[in-house]
């Protein structure tokens, strides 16, 4: 088996020839130690700094070059995500009014939005959003959506990874989106109108779902193999709605969107942080094939989750960031073994870290975990 059909086997939940590997996301410290020079790959303060500059070709390239070499240097991940190759502005971009800087690390919009740059995280949070206290009403979810066709120019970084490295290795690529659990106004806010403005959430997410499905035609490229969706419905102790509100208000949603990015002959994986054991079923029942960020510290082990969800959904993680960014490479190794040993039993199974390799991760331990896994991965 390449790469590709490894992966694909082990999202059937299937045994395949060997375990897979594959990141969410690999962030820049780390890239940049691989290919030996700085960057703009998942240096998000650093990118959007040079987009506002109006330096988009700069970054474009950097995004494409850079990323295919890293792949290539460590020539071991079997499955490859857009994140490092994300949609970026349109060629010729050059912004009108770029948001002005105010302080050492705060920049301001000229809707009044405060961003300010998040050391831990590397990007720019806002702090500040005026825009988020307006009030909203059924009728503007109603209005006619706007289908026209995106700049091509905007798929330029993706479309260069998926000719590069998507002949052999599995690509999990972009949609038009998913954006079911609707949170209008921010998350405190957003989560109040579920119980006191219902009518405006269900129509707030019926026009999300159907934006979405008129933007597959173009978000899904030509050459990627899954779709990867991507939405945070929980905390480290549980979900952020109870099941039953989630049901009502949410799965629908989820399985119009899996299903209408299936008829695209797309594998479909979720990145869900949190503890969202009180939904798997449900994301099971939507239709989705492979569950990525078994986050550790929030009770989501992979021997457990393997044991009662392991024959209806294929499961990618193990390896807690934690370790990866703390631990030693002993630690490191060990995880490697023990999450092989808990996942790849009967197949379904891809190792990765329990979220990204993150800002912060040591390069010894990162090295380490690609020396165990190759160690052992045809051994299981």
């Amino acid at each position: 088996m390449n790469s590709k059909e490894r992966v694909c086997a082990a999202i059937c939940r299937e045994r395949p020839d060997q375990v897979p590997l594959g990141f969410y996301v690999v962030d820049y410290d780390i890239i940049e130690q691989v290919i030996g020079r700085p960057t703009f790959v998942r240096n998000k303060v650093k990118s959007q700094i040079a987009f506002w500059e109006g330096r988009r070709d700069e970054v474009v390239e950097s995004y494409k070059n850079d990323t295919i070499e890293f792949y290539r240097k460590i020539d071991i991940a079997d499955i490859v995500c857009f994140k490092e190759t994300p949609i970026v502005p349109p060629a010729g971009f050059k912004p009108e009014n770029p948001p002005r800087r105010i302080a050492d690390d705060l920049w301001q919009d000229t809707a009044g939005r405060v961003y300010k740059i998040s050391i831990v995280s590397n990007e720019f949070v806002c702090v500040e959003d005026p825009t988020l206290e307006r009030e909203y009403s059924v009728e503007e979810f109603e209005a006619p959506i706007d289908d026209t066709p995106p700049d091509p120019t905007i798929f330029e970084a993706c479309d260069a990874l998926i000719e590069a490295l998507g002949r052999e290795r599995y690509i999990a690529g972009a949609s038009g989106g998913l954006n079911v659990m609707v949170l209008l106004g921010g998350m405190e806010h957003g989560l109040m109108r579920y119980l006191t403005e219902p009518d405006v959430v269900r129509a707030a997410i019926r026009h999300r779902r159907s934006r979405a499905n008129l933007m597959d035609r173009y978000y899904i490229r030509p050459g990627q193999d899954g779709v990867l969706f991507e939405e945070d419905m929980a905390g480290t102790k549980g979900p952020l709605m109870s099941p039953r509100m989630f049901r009502e208000f949410c799965f629908p949603a989820l399985q119009d969107r899996v299903t209408h990015v299936k008829q695209a002959d797309m594998q479909v994986l979720l990145h869900n942080c949190g503890n969202n054991r009180l939904l798997m079923d449900q994301f099971i029942e939507a239709g989705i094939d492979g569950y990525q960020s078994l986050q550790t510290n929030a009770n989501m082990d992979v021997a457990d989750l393997k044991a009662e969800y392991g024959g209806r959904l294929a499961l990618w993680g193990g390896i807690a960031l934690e370790t990866l960014i703390d631990g030693s490479p002993e630690e490191v190794r060990n995880q490697v073994r023990q999450a092989l040993q808990d996942g790849a039993e009967n197949g379904g199974f891809i190792l990765g870290p329990s979220h990204s390799i993150a800002k912060g991760t040591k390069y010894d331990n990162f090295m380490a975990m690609l020396d165990e896994f190759d160690r052992l991965r045809d051994r299981v």
